[in-house]
């Protein structure tokens, strides 16, 4: 069974940085090996932020972080990290960790849908 672990959630003044960090476990190999970032704000459907081919390298983001948010990861760890800098008030809630073996385009996957495996969340916070 998949097992996801996010960490790294706060709270944070606007124009400063969180790095998030999720740790994966109990999948099987295989030749795709997907994972991503989501937020979800009160209110607000699920959306993508950004995600990350463990295989092959290539990686999408959601155009309101690009160039501030980046995604990375820590193979002989299993962790992927989501580095957020310039944050603003709007990246405020609910992070979650996703992790995939479904072949697609890796734009695509910035859709929630695509996603079987999910971790708890952790929060983030920005205030003005």
């Amino acid at each position: 069974q998949v097992q996801l672990v996010e960490s790294g959630g706060g709270s944070v003044q606007a124009g400063g940085s969180l790095r998030l960090s999720c740790a994966a476990s109990g999948y099987t190999y295989s030749i795709n090996n997907y994972m991503g970032w989501f937020r979800q704000a009160p209110g607000k459907e699920r959306e993508g932020v950004a995600v990350l081919d463990r295989r092959r390298g290539p990686t999408a983001y959601a155009d309101s972080v690009k160039g501030r948010f980046a995604i990375s990861q820590d193979n002989p760890r299993n962790t992927v990290f989501l580095q957020m800098n310039s944050l603003k008030p709007e990246d405020s809630g609910m992070y979650y960790c996703a992790w995939s073996d479904r072949s697609a385009q890796i734009d695509s996957y910035l859709n929630p849908r695509l996603w079987a495996h999910w971790g708890q969340g952790t929060q983030v916070t920005v205030f003005s």
